[in-house]
């Protein structure tokens, strides 16, 4: 009777303990308080019992985290799989190490990135020219270990430099600037925070950055929003930068400034999710502002080249084509078709390089290269390896191309490229010796619930059998037009090396088949991703595969949100789950720090319509109680600036209280970590060693075999 009381006293209060999930066969989860919030949204009542976990700030969500933690430290470090993990990616990740050195436009002077095996992070370095003695520019191994090194622009003469510096993966750089020859930094200082450098001027008087508010210049948690350009005058204080380039009425929308190659133009750029408008203006404070493209209905890259201008869109072309005009006429109405869209494959970008345009376009998802000049005439296809993503960089002015090729089983190369005798010169390879003929990559279809068709790799050991009995990874993303191409990655080699299958499929809602594939899975066609996801999985099981007690599902970021939902909606499919840095509270996403941008893809449960698709499919909304769900890991960040750690804090909450079976489900909020993780080569290690660690147990795998 007194247990009756106290219990009723809590409810009453609006308090009650997770007293069920502390019950669940083999596990004693930290006790979890219900402090339910019912409001009423379109006509419609919702409960949160967990609301009280958003605020990261509160002293009793900082100790309900760390009980959490270590619950979860509890079990984690009893994986033995960890250790061989974190050993291998070691042997992967540690050794010397140079990246492909970058000349200036005006000079001789280059610079690249050096790192020592032993060594946590990468050093800036530069030399006066090809084989002078280098120079020690910028070593974050001398800061503190939570400082890293977040972007780095050089002038165009190379004299000076401009570097931010980050904190815990805040993805807030403070910029400073660095007199190369002297290696002194500069006075100056620069306005807001978030301060990224978009372009120096020709000069090298200046250049010009975007950065947002600071706390109290606007509204309360609109620093967020009101991204800015300004122009910052070397030697000047930040009081008189000039803001060159902004909107008044539009806070989620971002800015960006680009100077012509050969310094006369700047182009300038208005971004709202996936579209944009652009201007341009000759580089003189008198000039005028000319619109190139207005209304934020297609998106738009512009290249000023010589007298002519390029202009790459998906305007009336979903799958992207090039339109030319010419500077002095660079309005809509005088463009006319440079490239025209392909019948079934997207055009990725265009390269201009030493005066050829590279056109790198996707065909199921691996690239192609097609070469033209600047008067629109198809010169050749650029002889690839094999099947495999690729790019192209380098000067319009300068002879010099690079191109940089991987694939799934084809370590990262970086060519020289010669456009007159079609040739490919390896100049980079990738450093460690990967026995990458033990396994092979093939690339199927299969029918989602609509009958869409979808593709989808797979990555195996030679000689694989169909027995139902194989450990497979499933894995994907599905959102803002992001595209999984055929990459070399070291956690592939890890997993299949690991005796493991991994399969990526190619979700509607990424960018692999151009704008309708998008469009196909974004705002009230987001459950098609879902849908496409599970298609996937249950594929894989009826080829035998694998089956349910050996499928593993992964993502990141809205691959997050992607298997939050598959979770909570076929729990029967899966194993285990590694959900990272998700959404997974879609009614109240968008009122957290940055993510009121994301509302183009997804929606806003302030619309109504879109509030009843949201709620439809919103992870946390959807999780049901006595569902036996499988193995759980919600990983969060501290220093997130793109998703806030509350998603994984309330869904592991509800998904305690509700699971039954005997499956855990843990959550872990890195410290000093950002939405990409660790700061250090030993803090992303250990993440990642526990994070496959947790996903091969439940699999019943081995782990890599270290010699």
């Amino acid at each position: 009777m007194r247990i009756i009381n106290a219990f009723a006293i809590l409810l009453l209060t609006g308090v009650v303990m997770n007293i069920k999930a502390a019950g669940l066969p083999g596990f004693k989860y930290p006790p979890t308080a219900i402090k339910a919030v019912t409001e009423t949204l379109h006509s419609r009542e919702l409960t949160d019992n967990y609301r009280w976990l958003e605020d990261s700030s509160d002293p009793d969500v900082k100790a309900w985290t760390e009980e959490q933690e270590k619950f979860a430290r509890s079990f984690l470090s009893g994986i033995k799989q960890k250790n061989s993990i974190a050993r291998r990616l070691d042997q992967l990740w540690r050794y010397d190490d140079e990246t492909v050195p970058y000349q200036v436009l005006n000079g001789d002077r280059i610079f690249y990135w050096s790192k020592k095996k032993e060594q946590e992070k990468w050093i800036f370095m530069t030399r006066e020219r090809e084989g002078a003695d280098a120079q020690v520019l910028i070593d974050p191994n001398k800061w503190d270990s939570l400082e890293t090194l977040h972007g780095v622009s050089q002038s165009r003469n190379g004299e000076y430099i401009t570097y931010g510096v980050a904190r815990g993966g805040d993805e807030n750089p403070r910029v400073s600037i660095m007199e190369v020859s002297t290696g002194n930094i500069l006075p100056d200082t620069l306005r807001g925070w978030k301060q990224y450098v978009n372009d120096w001027l020709p000069d090298h008087s200046g250049f010009f950055y975007s950065c947002h508010p600071l706390k109290g210049e606007v509204p309360e948690g609109e620093e967020y929003f009101w991204n800015s350009v300004y122009l910052h005058k070397l030697g000047d204080p930040a009081e008189k930068d000039v803001r060159v380039f902004f909107d008044p009425d539009i806070k989620e929308i971002y800015h960006s400034v680009s100077v012509s190659e050969d310094g006369n133009y700047i182009v300038l750029y208005k971004w709202r999710m996936g579209t944009n408008s652009v201007y341009i203006r000759k580089l003189s404070p008198d000039a005028p502002l000319i619109s190139i493209v207005t209304g934020f209905k297609n998106s738009y890259s512009v290249y000023p080249l010589d007298d002519k201008i390029l202009i790459f869109s998906d305007e009336d072309a979903p799958r992207s084509m090039v339109f030319i005009t010419s500077l002095a006429r660079p309005e809509r109405e005088h463009w006319i078709v440079f490239i025209p869209q392909h019948d079934t494959d997207k055009l990725e970008y265009i390269s201009a390089v030493g005066g050829y345009i590279y056109a790198i376009y996707s065909h199921n998802t691996y690239n192609r290269i097609m070469i033209y000049n600047l008067e629109g005439e198809f010169i050749r296809e650029m002889k690839l390896p094999t099947l495999g993503s690729a790019s192209v960089s380098g000067y319009w002015s300068r002879e010099k191309t690079w191109v940089y090729f991987s694939s799934f089983t084809y370590p990262p190369v970086t060519f020289t490229y010669n456009p007159e005798a079609d040739s490919l010169t390896v100049y980079k390879e990738f450093p460690v010796k990967i026995n990458t003929g033990d396994y092979e990559a093939e690339l199927v279809w299969y029918p989602s619930v609509d009958g869409t068709l979808v593709s989808m790799y797979l990555l195996y050991r030679k000689g694989l059998e169909r027995n139902g009995e194989n450990p497979v990874l499933l894995t994907g993303y599905g959102g803002f037009r992001i595209s999984q191409q055929p990459a070399f990655s070291t956690f592939n080699v890890l997993w299949l090396e690991s005796g493991g299958m991994l399969a990526i499929p190619h979700l509607r809602g990424g960018g692999e088949y151009g704008r309708e594939w998008h469009d196909a899975g974004r705002l009230d066609k987001k459950q098609n991703v879902f849908d496409d996801f599970i298609s996937a999985a249950e594929w894989l099981i009826v080829n035998k595969y694998t089956s349910p007690a050996k499928l593993a599902i992964s993502g990141g970021s809205n691959g997050g949100l992607l298997v939050g939902a598959v979770t909570v909606q076929r729990p029967e499919l899966f194993k285990a789950v590694l959900c990272s840095n998700p959404l997974l509270d879609m009614i109240r996403y968008h009122k957290f720090g940055l993510a009121n941008i994301w509302a183009e893809e997804y929606g806003s449960s302030d619309d109504p319509d879109q509030f009843r698709y949201l709620l439809d499919y919103s992870p946390y909304h959807n999780v049901k109680e006595g569902v036996e769900y499988p193995a759980i890991l919600l990983v969060g960040s501290e220093n997130d600036a793109r998703v806030d750690p509350l998603h994984v804090r309330k869904m592991a909450a509800i998904l305690q209280y509700a699971s039954s079976g005997k499956n855990p489900v843990m959550v872990t909020v890195l410290k000093a970590s950002g939405h990409s993780g660790g700061t250090t080569i030993s803090e992303i290690i250990d993440q990642y060693a526990q994070e496959y660690a947790f996903l091969m147990h439940f699999l019943g795998m081995k782990g890599p075999e270290i010699d």
